[in-house]
């Protein structure tokens, strides 16, 4: 699976949390007015659940629409800022993306899910450092969010801070044992530092856990081929292509955090004529 684990279902649609109702105008100010600002207020509540809905059902151009206009009928609400930003981000519009939530992180600076939206828009913008520290500064105020614990252990293997990336792997699998995404990753560190033997044994736990997983499946493949059970390194292999071809993608494996000791095994893997027999047939399919 992406190793960019999607924050979106987090950040928009599960975790948006409810805005305000309007409150009612000062006595001062003229009656016109005040009904003016309140029907602008209810429209602005209106469109920013008729873009979280539409997010849910992926409709992402519509809810996008949405969500800019409600930022500028209510552009004190952090909420706001927060689900446009979001938006940004799945349309990989990163920099708007960026401006929108920095905007909600200035309306609301100590909200974790605004912390761990920017952490994962600067990842996904390759600035591995910023993104660290967003990530940091909102698991200090949530501890225990898997997402972000994931994210951060990713983003320090980008940095090849690796120990660290291990340490927040592990936090989110005693958060969650059946994590296998986190436990696969502990398999990629494990290999690019050259421990091939304890990288198999991740990958393989990960695979127990989700039997169609291809991603640990191709990995285990790749590494018993290089260390000369071929055979059951091409069954394998097989197996996860069969289930998810994209992982035949050297590119889908870079954006899926494979290392270039990985990559370089890989390629020599997918090049064998029973790879490319396999992948002929997995693409006529």
């Amino acid at each position: 699976m992406p190793k960019q684990i999607s924050l979106l279902s987090l950040l928009i649609v599960g975790s948006l949390w409810s805005v305000a109702e309007p409150v009612a105008a000062q006595v001062l100010v003229p009656h016109m007015v005040q009904i003016d600002a309140a029907e602008l207020e209810r429209r602005g509540l209106r469109l920013v659940e008729e873009a979280a809905q539409l997010a849910q059902f992926q409709q992402f151009d519509h809810a996008l629409a949405r969500a800019k206009l409600a930022s500028q009928l209510l552009p004190q609400s952090p909420q706001v800022w927060f689900l446009l930003g979001g938006l940004h981000l799945q349309a990989n519009e990163l920099d708007p993306g960026v401006a929108a939530l920095q905007r909600a992180k200035t309306l609301d600076p100590d909200n974790a899910l605004i912390l761990f939206a920017l952490g994962s828009a600067h990842f996904q913008k390759a600035q591995y450092t910023d993104a660290a520290e967003f990530l940091e500064a909102g698991l200090k105020i949530q501890p225990t969010q898997i997402p972000a614990l994931f994210d951060l252990g990713n983003t320090y293997y980008k940095l090849n801070r690796f120990p660290e990336a291990i340490a927040h792997y592990e936090k989110a699998i005693a958060q969650d044992s059946k994590f296998w995404p986190a436990i696969n990753n502990i398999g990629l560190v494990k290999y690019e530092q050259g421990d091939i033997d304890a990288a198999v044994d991740y990958w393989q736990q990960a695979a127990e856990l989700d039997e169609k997983a291809a991603e640990p499946m191709l990995a285990i493949a790749v590494a018993l081929y290089a260390q000369g059970d071929r055979e059951q390194g091409l069954k394998l292999g097989e197996t996860a292509l069969e289930l998810d071809p994209r992982y035949a993608s050297i590119d889908f494996l870079v954006e899926n955090l494979w290392g270039d000791r990985l990559i370089s095994a890989t390629r020599r893997f997918l090049e064998t004529p029973r790879m490319q027999e396999i992948l002929a047939r997995v693409e006529a399919q």
